[in-house]
Parts: structure tokens; sequence; C-alpha cells
């Protein structure tokens, strides 16, 4: 008896996602959210890099924002799609999460007054996406 419970515990715990199953599954939706709002196919894992920071709170989340914005904020498609995954983040949790969602408010008004700056075909490529 013992061992059947045993097994089934173990049964039970390798049927829940892990993480990494999570963080794969949000960004899918959110990749297939995107394009059906606007066609736009994302290619980065931001959406499940924020997943994974969120699950460690907010001080988490704001360290992989600052980490993203260090790495690419240089590369004004990768960021655009970036700034898209703070702001869909925030509405994802702003009625469950206070704490949560104004971690990802700062990120996304931080990342946003960055590509705020750009010019030209940056610029144009930004609004286009995100507007």
């Amino acid at each position: 008896m013992e061992k059947e419970n045993k097994n089934a515990q173990q049964g039970q715990q390798q049927q829940a996602p892990n993480l990494l199953e999570i963080a794969a599954r949000k960004q899918a939706a959110f990749s297939r959210a995107i394009h059906e709002l606007n066609g736009y196919e994302t290619f980065t894992t931001f959406y499940a890099d924020l997943t994974i920071a969120e699950a460690f709170g907010p001080q988490a989340i704001r360290e992989t924002c600052e980490r993203i914005t260090k790495e690419w904020a240089g590369n004004y498609k990768y960021f655009t799609e970036f700034v898209l995954s703070c702001n869909h983040k925030i509405w994802e949790w702003y009625e469950r999460n206070e704490e949560l969602a104004r971690a990802f408010n700062d990120c996304w008004h931080a990342a946003d007054a960055i590509a705020a700056q750009w010019t030209g075909e940056a610029a144009q490529y930004y609004f286009d996406v995100t507007d």
C-alpha cells in the first residue's frame, strides 16, 4: 500500500508542468494573441523569460527587465517585442497581483522611454508594431 501511494505521488509530480513548460505555453499563447491582434510574428523568448522571472517575484522581474534592456536596447526589433511583452504582462496581472503588475508597469515605462527616443526606421517599426 505504501509503495502504491509513493508511485501515485510520483505520477502526480511528473504530470504537473514545470516552470519551463509553463513559460513555453505562455510564450506560445502570447505569440498567438499578438498574431491574431495585428499579424505580428514573434521571434524572441522575452515573454517566457518574464514568465520565469515572475515566479520569483517583483525584484526578479525588475532584474530581468534590466538585463534585457542592457543586452537588447540597441536592437530595435527585439526591444520592441520586449515592450510588447511587458505591456501584455501588465494586462495579465493588473487585477490578480498588484505587485507583479506594478513591476511590469515600471519595466514598460522604462522601456517605452528608451523607444520614444528612437528616430527613423527604428521609430517607424516601433510605432507600427505597438500601435
